[in-house]
């Protein structure tokens, strides 16, 4: 496998181990005056030369007052010479500037000579403090073992995976992402790539020019170039056609975009973060997912536990549920205890739209009822419409009138949603947000045709 090669200060997953690591690099002075003085290079631009305003002062006087720059890029070192009296050599070639990834020695002056060589150290994340990482609620272990590992990653711009089955909170983990990095100014974009149509999915990301292809009336600037300055969210990436990889891989590799349409490139200033539900590492295997992109989105990978894993955190969740929607309302012991005996299959997702259905009926059918509110249903039995919504219905009790108002919400939104998408309930599913088989639930309430034309 052509597994992912760590660039310099980055944070990333070890392959083998599975442990965080970081790549940095230690500048060493092995000859000269000041023989043995040490630095670490953690980012940023670090000025060497004799006058006391340097980051690393030397004493050798061969060497300039402002003798060198070194920048730490994500793609190696970048050393320029200050246009010095006595120079920067690379054996014996003098040199203005060049970038290096590996261990290399330069000599400065007349006498000096250093050594710029990679180091490779363990990252301890240590035990994270408090059951909330920006919007992501959890104290049991899985998600404290998560909220280190994403508190330590989230100021780097280490590009990051999120894997973990539909409904988990991976759009809520990658803006807590966005939110405690030093971008959290800057925009965050989210791209549903499985919501997109294949045809217009390279436009909606890269861009395009007027006149690029039929119906391109206009310049696009595209998701991509929106997000600069910011986080770039992809979510659902397994869904990425296989044509549009390449693409999306030369973004990663050079941070440059170009336009459909047009022959320059313009760079890019993003941190991306990528999500799914599927195995992509199954996909590398299958022919479907292309290795090299893979590698390059899992620099970190983090996974997120399924709500079944983590019973400890559904009386907190439904808690904290209920009080955003209703901050007045108490779920009752009982339906608490019956929350916690359930199986999840749309995981956190679902546990809110139970939550919902509970300050909606009031608890009034009962916990089994708000967990399956069609289990009880006959295929045949007749669906009553919902009541139309009138002025009036502000004179009714608060939970009645919230109902009768959710209720039409469902259908008039359900029904809107569905026609946009021809009936396609997956793609439904990913544009609202919700798990499809909720979708299902609500077209067999209310006796919706779904049209597949």
């Amino acid at each position: 496998m052509s597994e992912y090669t760590p660039q310099v200060g980055n944070i990333y997953t070890d392959v083998a181990t599975g442990a965080l690591k970081e790549l940095q690099f230690r500048l060493v002075v092995l000859s000269g005056p000041d023989q043995g003085l040490e630095r670490a290079l953690q980012g940023g631009t670090l000025l060497v030369g004799t006058h006391a305003n340097n980051d690393l002062v030397l004493s050798d006087d061969t060497i300039s007052r402002y003798h060198l720059e070194i920048q730490v890029r994500s793609t190696g070192l970048f050393i320029k010479d200050q246009n010095t009296t006595n120079g920067t050599y690379y054996g014996d070639a003098r040199v203005g500037s060049l970038e290096i990834t590996s261990a290399t020695r330069l000599r400065l002056g007349k006498n000096t000579q250093i050594e710029l060589a990679p180091i490779e150290t363990s990252v301890s994340l240590g035990r994270y403090e408090g059951a909330q990482f920006g919007k992501a609620v959890g104290a049991s272990p899985a998600m404290k073992e998560l909220f280190s590992l994403l508190s330590r990653v989230a100021p780097t711009d280490a590009t990051l995976l999120l894997e973990g089955e539909t409904g988990t909170g991976k759009e809520v983990i990658s803006e807590a992402v966005h939110k405690n990095s030093l971008r959290a100014n800057g925009p965050f974009v989210v791209v549903d790539c499985g919501a997109i149509p294949e045809n217009l999915i390279g436009s909606e990301l890269f861009g395009h020019l007027k006149g690029s292809f039929t119906g391109a009336v206009a310049d696009k600037e595209g998701l991509i170039k929106a997000a600069n300055g910011g986080t770039l969210f992809l979510d659902e990436i397994g869904e990425l056609s296989i044509d549009l990889q390449p693409q999306l891989l030369r973004v990663l590799e050079k941070r440059e975009i170009r336009h459909i349409g047009d022959t320059r490139t313009q760079p890019v200033d993003i941190r991306v973060i990528a999500a799914t539900n599927r195995d992509l590492r199954e996909m590398v295997k299958e022919g479907t997912f292309r290795e090299d992109l893979y590698y390059r989105l899992a620099v970190v990978r983090a996974v997120l536990p399924p709500l079944r894993q983590r019973g400890d955190d559904i009386a907190l969740l439904a808690m904290r549920f209920a009080d955003e929607l209703a901050s007045s309302y108490q779920l009752s012991p009982t339906l608490i205890e019956r929350l916690k005996s359930h199986s999840w299959e749309g995981n956190v997702r679902e546990l809110r739209n139970v939550v919902e259905r509970a300050l909606s009926l009031g608890e009034s059918g009962g916990p089994t009822q708000l967990l399956n509110p069609i289990a009880n249903e006959s295929p045949n039995a007749s669906v009553s419409t919902p009541t139309p919504v009138h002025a009036d219905v502000l004179d009714l009790p608060f939970k009645e009138a919230k109902g009768i108002l959710v209720e039409a919400f469902e259908r008039d939104y359900l029904e809107q949603l569905l026609g946009k998408h021809k009936g396609n309930i997956s793609q439904a599913a990913n544009e609202a947000g919700i798990d499809r088989n909720y979708i299902h639930r609500l077209v067999k309430k209310y006796g919706i045709e779904v049209d597949r034309g």
